[in-house]
């Protein structure tokens, strides 16, 4: 059946049964249409969820390298860091040093 074709029946359905009272009545139309819906809703959630992964399939391996890429900085940032902090204290050290023999 076309998308087409299901389009018409769904559209003939749902004036038969706003035209009627069948939905309330009948067990089996009841459950024959909501099974019509529901099964529409899962057609559309799983086209959504295929979109979705598709974008995230693209936008992923850009990420990690991007994220990858920042925590190598970051690791060379906090070598960098501590290596001045280490210089600081060496530099106060002899600081201190030079105070203290010119306070004599």
């Amino acid at each position: 059946m076309t998308d087409m074709e299901k389009k018409v029946m769904i559209r003939l359905c749902a004036k038969i049964v706003a035209e009627t009272d069948l939905y309330e009545t009948d067990k089996e139309v009841q459950n024959l249409i909501d099974w019509v819906c529901l099964s529409e809703q899962i057609k559309e959630n799983n086209n959504t969820i295929r979109n979705l992964t598709g974008e995230y399939k693209k936008i992923e391996p850009d990420c990690r390298e991007g994220v990858r890429a920042q925590l190598e900085r970051m690791k060379e940032l906090c070598k960098e860091r501590n290596n001045l902090y280490e210089k600081q204290t060496d530099l106060k050290g002899q600081k201190w040093k030079i105070e203290k023999s010119l306070e004599r």
